[in-house]
């Protein structure tokens, strides 16, 4: 008998993995623990293999869900825009604004699907500094903007948290006295909040790298040079902290949307927003 990947058990999963917890992930699909946990072993009985390593702390890929995620991504995001836009041909144009860590991550393959269904259209996918964003959303080149909320460069029509997690270096040893540290050189909340965390526990640390770019960052981490913090998104499996006691408490960042006035009643943004909406 054939077997068929129910899209609510991949929903599950998915948002499982995003928030980085089943308690979080549970709240934020408005269902109780238990009834999340029940989607996850059925589908992992569906797959055949356990998806996610449950620890206090929260939840990490095992091999087989780190191969199912990809999959399970698109699958949602085709899912959504073919309930929303078929039967519409969208037209137009629709500029993007995204933070790095997010134009690098699969929810550019997500905009690549919808503007695949749609020849007619034309998205343009752009990560920018906040000056620079901020003038293409006022010259009109960027409709839509998704980023950290104290870097809209209009007020956020909604916002949503993510977990920072830590990523460890191929070999470093979460324990080092003291430990090295990757980090993002631009002043942001993210680099605070990690030196924040470090300094509220008495660790002691040391700058092993620095890079204003998240290739730089990945980069460094493949390298093996220490230990940085990245949103679920853009953590590259290998990476992920399996002793997550051994490290402080990260805090949520907060992204939100803007979108530029008199864009509204235009199918081909509204799409748009909505395909960011379900995949962040």
């Amino acid at each position: 008998m054939a077997r068929d990947l129910e899209t609510a058990l991949l929903r599950s999963f998915v948002t499982a993995v995003r928030a980085g917890s089943i308690s979080r992930a549970a709240a934020a699909l408005g269902r109780t623990q238990p009834a999340l946990s029940q989607h996850l072993r059925k589908l992992e009985r569906a797959v055949g293999s356990p998806l996610l390593h449950r620890a206090p702390s929260g939840v990490s890929l095992t091999r087989a869900g780190e191969e199912l995620l990809p999959y399970a991504e698109r699958i949602l995001a085709l899912s959504a825009q073919a309930l929303t836009e078929t039967g519409r041909a969208l037209t137009g144009h629709c500029g993007v604004g995204l933070l790095e860590d997010l134009a690098a991550s699969r929810l550019s393959q997500a905009l690549a699907d919808l503007a695949r269904l749609h020849p007619d259209a034309t998205l343009e996918v752009l990560s920018l500094s906040n000056a620079t964003m901020q003038e293409a959303y006022d010259t009109g080149r960027v409709q839509l903007v998704l980023d950290e909320v104290p870097d809209l460069p209009w007020p956020p029509r909604w916002t949503v948290r993510l977990p920072l997690v830590w990523a460890v270096g191929q070999g470093v040893a979460v324990d080092a006295d003291p430990l090295p540290v990757v980090l993002f050189s631009n002043t942001c909340a993210w680099r605070t909040s990690v030196l924040e965390a470090l300094e509220g526990t008495g660790r002691r640390w040391r700058v092993a790298f620095e890079s204003n770019s998240l290739a730089g960052v990945l980069a460094a981490l493949r390298a093996g040079l220490g230990v940085g913090a990245l949103i679920p998104a853009t953590l590259e499996p290998a990476m992920a902290c399996h002793e997550a006691a051994a490290l402080p408490a990260l805090p949520d960042v907060e992204l939100g949307l803007a979108r530029r006035p008199g864009t509204e009643g235009d199918a081909l943004i509204d799409a748009v927003e909505t395909a960011l909406r379900r995949m962040i």
